[in-house]
């Protein structure tokens, strides 16, 4: 796979991470926010790591 590819599968969804996180965490709490934020990478990573086909 280029790199290009790679950076812009990485990038992408950290950004629309970074996006939902800001909206969805306006009215949390910082220990809510945190754990979301954790939650959300969490899933990011398993999706990351299917799509690549566990490598």
């Amino acid at each position: 796979m280029p790199a290009d590819l790679v950076r812009l599968d990485i990038i992408v969804p950290v950004l629309m991470y970074c996006a939902l996180l800001w909206w969805v965490g306006r009215g949390l709490s910082w220990t809510a926010r945190l754990a979301t934020a954790a939650v959300t990478l969490l899933l990011i990573i398993v999706v990351l790591l299917v799509e690549r086909g566990w490598r």
